[in-house]
């Protein structure tokens, strides 16, 4: 009997580990966890993707149900708008979720960031996405999978988000950062594009894709903390990180606050769509 003890708290204890972790999960780990109630997985992907095939007992959130487009495009919905949207697909805020995509970790980031946002507590990425679970050659299917609506209590997390009138105020002090996601091409310009070109004056450049190492997993706590140091991005700022929509800068937000740990890390979620639309915001 006590043997059998000893062995339940271990099992307990190591599920509790797994979820201790960097906020990204191996698909190995994903399988010890997959037939828990409390364990729910969200396929990131477009809705055509989704249709197409997709890991077994995934449900799709298509982050762009999650947005408004006036009187800025891909600005977050309203809380309860959001939380509805969310328990309609079966989610709650005290499931441990585990997000996948196509590998970018674009779409995936977005829906994490959010998901945080909204007072989801335990929220992970699964590591090499759709591709490592087809490697693992574990089960996917076209078939959609049953949702059972439930009721998602959002808890907002305020500090995570940022305004235009924050990041104007924020811009001007030395303690602040602001990080482009976007590529190079984006940031310097060069790119053709219907907005305005260029950035927010006095922002640095970071490409997402940095995050992630050529199998589409993150990269180590080193690698990751090395990217971030090149650029001056260090723990002792605030940073602000944007892209056009800010859709890409929740992979980021991750490796800063997951993994290195950084304690003052924000997204401005009007991005720069917003601060180029208004002609006296200067662009460099």
């Amino acid at each position: 009997m006590k043997k059998l003890l000893v062995l339940v708290l271990m099992l307990f204890i190591g599920a509790q580990a797994s979820w201790a972790q960097a906020d990204v999960i191996s698909v190995k780990d994903y399988v010890k966890i997959m037939k828990d109630k409390n364990t729910i997985l969200i396929s990131a992907r477009k809705p055509a993707d989704y249709k197409k095939v997709h890991i077994i007992n995934a449900v799709n959130i298509d982050h762009k149900k999650l947005y408004k487009d006036v009187p800025v495009k891909s600005v977050l919905k309203p809380t309860a708008d959001i939380a509805k949207i969310f328990g309609s697909k079966g989610v709650r805020e005290s499931n441990n979720i585990v997000i996948y995509d196509n590998g970018t970790g674009k779409y995936s980031g977005r829906l994490y960031w959010i998901l945080k946002y909204m007072g989801a507590k335990n929220v992970k990425i699964l590591d090499g996405h759709l591709a490592a679970w087809k490697a693992a050659r574990k089960p996917v299917t076209r078939m959609p999978t049953k949702v059972k609506p439930v009721t998602f209590t959002a808890t907002v997390n305020k500090g995570m988000n940022v305004d235009l009138a924050y990041v104007k105020k924020a811009k001007a002090n030395s303690n602040t950062i602001l990080v482009d996601v976007r590529s190079p091409e984006e940031f310097n310009g060069i790119k053709e594009s219907k907005i305005r070109k260029g950035t927010i004056p006095g922002s640095v450049n970071l490409e997402f894709k940095l995050m992630l190492n050529s199998k589409k997993m993150l990269k180590s706590k080193e690698e990751l903390a090395k990217i971030f140091k090149s650029k001056g991005i260090t723990s002792d700022k605030e940073v602000i990180l944007f892209c056009e929509t800010s859709v890409r800068a929740g992979i980021v937000y991750l490796a800063l606050t997951s993994v290195l740990d950084y304690p003052k890390i924000k997204v401005y979620d009007g991005a720069y769509y917003e601060w180029q639309s208004i002609a006296s915001n200067k662009v460099k």
